[in-house]
């Protein structure tokens, strides 16, 4: 199984819609977040978050396809295969 380390990043367009349904989301996942930063764009009427990610590929693409299948929701991810513990 490949062990992957990245950044997901995710663009809420309507936070109303989608808010409850991205964080139940996060929480099932949450053994794979390393870190989370949201951001509230108020001037464009946006929440943008950062997740620090750390897990197989599997685990890292159903978080990611179950973000981007929500109404309103855009997501990115930028993966690299994690080295080997010496």
């Amino acid at each position: 199984m490949n062990q992957r380390i990245g950044v997901v990043g995710i663009v809420v367009e309507d936070r109303e819609e989608a808010a409850r349904k991205l964080s139940v989301i996060l929480s099932e996942y949450a053994e794979i977040i390393v870190g989370r930063l949201g951001v509230p764009y108020r001037e464009r009427n946006l929440s943008v978050i950062a997740l620090i990610v750390d897990g197989s590929t599997d685990a890292i693409g159903a978080m990611t396809g179950k973000l981007g299948g929500l109404k309103g929701v855009q997501v990115k991810t930028a993966l690299v295969t994690k080295a080997a513990a010496k």
